[in-house]
């Protein structure tokens, strides 16, 4: 069976006997109650084939302690799933736990050890994602076209002006 393990669940608590829910919110219905500040997290090494972590990694306090704990517990050719806040996403500045940021190249920049740090994953797959609460078809074809541009580009001219919501990223470990 493949295991996945849903980083950060909150509201998002995944079913099926494959996902386990982590959280530290006790108000949100979790399989595994922790604290994402505290190291070690409570699995073995390699345990997982899958984590997914949506809107997670701009709330910790140490970002390479953080990648480092779940490159830890992802098997080999496990799978990463990314989803976290564009700079240009003004929602995100609401919320006062956000520590941080990304943009296009943060994580081509923190893979490649740019940050002194390196980490055995590769990118899979990246994009940007619009987001407008219930307007799927708005959604669409922003992202769309959001994607087709040069990233350079839009980050330096327009995303002021048609501000993205996220950047999904989906990393494969190699070793």
């Amino acid at each position: 069976m493949i295991k996945k393990l849903n980083l950060g669940s909150g509201k998002d608590y995944k079913k099926g006997e494959e996902w386990t829910n982590l959280d530290y919110n006790n108000d949100y219905k979790t399989d595994v109650n922790h604290d994402l500040d505290k190291y070690s997290y409570p699995f073995k090494d390699e345990e997982f084939d899958y984590v997914y972590c949506s809107h997670i990694l701009e709330h910790v306090k140490d970002l390479f302690k953080t990648l480092r704990e779940i490159e830890r517990i992802i098997k080999p050719g496990g799978k990463f799933h990314i989803r976290v806040p564009h700079f240009s996403n003004g929602n995100g500045y609401n919320d006062l736990t956000h520590r941080r940021f990304f943009g296009w190249h943060t994580f081509p920049q923190l893979l490649e050890g740019y940050y002194r740090e390196r980490y055995n994953f590769k990118i899979k797959s990246m994009r940007f994602n619009y987001l407008a609460e219930g307007h799927q078809t708005a959604n669409k074809l922003f992202s769309w076209f959001f994607n087709i541009l040069p990233k350079q580009f839009y980050e330096r001219f327009l995303c002021w002006v048609l501000p993205v919501g996220e950047i999904e990223l989906l990393l494969k470990k190699i070793k």
